[in-house]
């Protein structure tokens, strides 16, 4: 046996000691036998492997969905259309907003809802463009949605194999993989494996058991235990005195501030001018200048921060609002016929951290020469999940294009040129999209060696509904592209975290350009 019992980590001792060959392990028993948290269970499993104490026997996938906390919310007050129906079969007609009020709903959350009841036949729109309840049940969904809130309570989680066909379908649509704190689930795929101990790992464990190491062994002297003289009841680790000591290297730039100002550099070689603009935004400029309408799902493309106060901008400029409402509610003189709603003055002032840097494109159009090029590198906020690929907060590279003669063809070469000479991507793809504010739409994928096919941003030319009203009336190529992503390819990287990591180590090592 070659493995030195006295350098084994607590978590692993305790763990050898609680077994013998030949039991099944998996996180589940030693969390409820040892008092492992999950992280704990992991690290020691992964520590035990590589030394190759323990072994996989089995592992099995497995989708489930957890309740979050605003799931345990919506089953306690209702939810959204749940509460709506209630309200409009028990007061008569009112407007959405009127109804946003009555309840404490957000505008978004009322016509999300509402849309919803309308597209069962439970409740319309009448003549006065007021809504009403003209069924006295509510739809099978919303009632399935009810059931499926209620099911999950009980332990805080539905498996995904316990649902009939219907409910999976249902369950889809109130969950999400990140950014789950504003949906009722959380999507989650699990891994269970199931180990058992190797002979090795067995002869481990009564070396442990001969030396008398239990894993509970003092690591650190404090002033307590010297104050007590608890010191005197236990036994200490031993010293890891063979350790290897800092290395001392001289400091540099960082990689990914060096690569941002390449990006600039190249971008105004190629004639680009660049813009800039607040990190706080208001709806009208982050969403309805860009032709996404308040009350709509579309809206829920992006999950904002708002700003607590000031929660409203204390004005809009003219004639943009003028021109932008028009446009909402019949098309203006676009050639479109809007959204046909009433523009909501008060939601469009409404102050949020900007969650897209198309809204700097919506500013520079109202300033835009023509022809123009423009671009800008734009720090950007959404409430998401961070993995390898999302962060909360991020760098877009934000830019437009005007001139009578620009046209898709000249998009996809921009697109080209981001993707292989900025990304330095080898395999790309082109497929459609869609965004409520440009019409074609492209999304840009690429592939990362180690995390394959992600997309790495949309495009495309904004509509005439996006353009008129803020006094352009030429083609426009607009771009929003994650250069944190392009990032991960360009300096050969796995996972966006590295790109902001706080281990002063791992950036002096990084090169950037």
């Amino acid at each position: 046996m070659d493995i030195d019992v006295k350098k084994l980590h607590p978590l692993e001792v305790k763990l050898l000691r609680h077994v013998s060959l030949g039991e099944k392990i998996d996180n589940g028993r030693i969390m409820s036998e040892l008092g492992y948290k999950v992280g704990q269970c992991n690290q020691a499993f992964s520590w035990l492997a590589q030394k190759l104490l323990v072994e996989e026997k089995s592992r099995e996938k497995k989708v489930v969905y957890e309740l979050t906390e605003h799931g345990r919310e919506l089953e306690k007050v209702g939810l959204p259309s749940e509460r709506i129906f209630t309200f409009l079969r028990d007061n008569g007609p009112h407007t959405l907003p009127e109804i946003a009020e009555a309840l404490g709903l957000e505008n978004s959350d009322v016509g999300s809802a509402f849309g919803q009841l309308s597209s069962k036949k439970t409740a319309c729109l009448n003549a006065d463009r007021k809504a009403e309840a003209i069924s006295d049940t509510l739809p099978e969904e919303v009632l399935m949605q009810r059931s499926l809130l209620e099911k999950a309570l009980e332990t805080g989680e539905i498996e995904e194999a316990s649902l009939g066909d219907a409910e999976r379908k249902v369950i889809s649509q109130m969950s999400k993989k990140r950014g789950a704190s504003s949906s009722p689930f959380k999507l989650s795929e699990r891994e269970e494996v199931v180990y058992e101990l190797t002979a090795l790992g067995d002869e481990v464990r009564k070396a442990l058991e001969q030396a008398n190491i239990t894993g509970e062994e003092f690591g650190l002297l404090t002033p307590q235990m010297l104050q007590s003289g608890s010191w005197k009841n236990g036994s200490f680790r031993p010293y890891g005195v063979d350790a290897p000591v800092s290395r001392l290297i001289p400091g540099r730039h960082n990689a990914y501030g060096n690569y941002l100002q390449w990006v600039k550099d190249k971008l105004t070689a190629l004639g680009f001018e660049e813009f800039d603009g607040p990190l706080v935004e208001n709806e009208f400029w982050n969403g309805d200048a860009l032709f996404m309408p308040q009350f709509h799902s579309a809206r829920d493309i992006h999950d904002v921060y708002y700003v607590k106060d000031p929660r409203h901008a204390k004005k809009i400029d003219e004639p943009w609002l003028d021109q932008v409402a028009a446009t909402h509610t019949d098309g203006w003189t676009t050639g479109s016929r809007g959204w046909g709603y009433a523009f909501d003055h008060e939601f469009t002032r409404r102050q949020v951290l900007r969650s897209q840097g198309t809204v700097l494109s919506a500013h520079q159009l109202t300033k835009a020469k023509v022809p123009g090029k423009y671009f800008g590198v734009v720090r950007c906020f959404r409430y998401d999940q961070v993995d390898a690929t999302h962060g909360a907060d991020f760098y877009q590279t934000e830019g437009i294009v005007l001139g009578e003669d620009v046209n898709l063809r000249n998009l996809l070469g921009l697109l080209k040129m981001f993707a292989e000479e900025i990304a330095g991507a080898e395999e790309v793809k082109y497929v459609p999209g869609y965004f409520p504010f440009t019409e074609p739409s492209i999304e840009v994928h690429i592939k990362h060696p180690v995390l394959g096919w992600f997309e790495l941003g949309g495009s495309g030319i904004f509509r005439p509904e996006v353009t008129k009203p803020l006094g352009i009336d030429v083609p426009v190529l607009a771009w929003g592209l994650g250069i944190d992503r392009m990032a991960l390819m360009h300096l050969g990287l796995n996972d966006l975290r590295e790109l902001f990591t706080p281990d002063i180590e791992s950036v002096r090592m990084r090169r950037g350009n």
